[in-house]
């Protein structure tokens, strides 16, 4: 069987693959070629495929955290101060891959199916409580610049992915979060 690969190792691999491929096809057949292993050796620590997408979905969104950290270490004012200083970090094509992941998520939990439907909306709460930490404000109004800066953000990705960069650009210019 050769080396034995760790946890992180696998999970590392399974994310390489799930940009690559995309969630619905990573399975732990094709992550076990990929990583010239036995399948068994992921279920080791991955028991169910639920458990190996969970990991993928939460190291994705732990790697955009620790992308963004640097550029929102200050304390913020507003949603429109979030989305100026993340956007520029976050509109890339290595992000474009990621969100475009979370996008997939975001449908199969919209529709229902496991683990998505259980583990996306707490995904998604889990940022607006990350994001509202970092604004100025009451509990309440930060919570509700968060959602909003959320809400701006996926929906410049969703633009950026489906009209291209440029498109996504001029909305953010529009939408006052982007500088001319």
């Amino acid at each position: 069987m050769g080396h034995k690969h760790s946890k992180d190792e696998i999970l590392a691999s399974a994310l390489t693959a799930a940009v690559e491929d995309g969630l619905s096809q990573l399975t732990f057949g094709r992550l076990a070629k990929r990583l010239g292993i036995s399948d068994r050796t992921i279920v080791y620590y991955f028991p169910s495929k639920n458990d190996l997408i969970s990991e993928v979905i939460m190291a994705m969104g732990a790697g955009l955290q620790a992308q963004l950290g640097p550029v929102l270490a200050d304390q913020a004012t507003d949603h429109r101060d979030i989305v100026a200083r993340a956007w520029p970090v976050l509109a890339t094509p290595d992000s474009d891959r990621i969100f475009a992941l979370f996008f997939e998520a975001n449908g199969l939990s919209a529709v229902g199916v496991e683990p998505y439907a259980s583990l996306v909306p707490s995904l998604v709460d889990g940022w607006i409580a990350w994001v509202a930490e970092l604004l100025e404000g009451t509990t309440a109004d930060r919570r509700a610049e968060a959602e909003a800066a959320i809400a701006l953000i996926d929906g410049l990705f969703l633009v950026r992915l489906l009209s291209g960069p440029r498109a996504a650009n001029r909305a953010a210019q529009r939408l006052g979060v982007l500088l001319r």
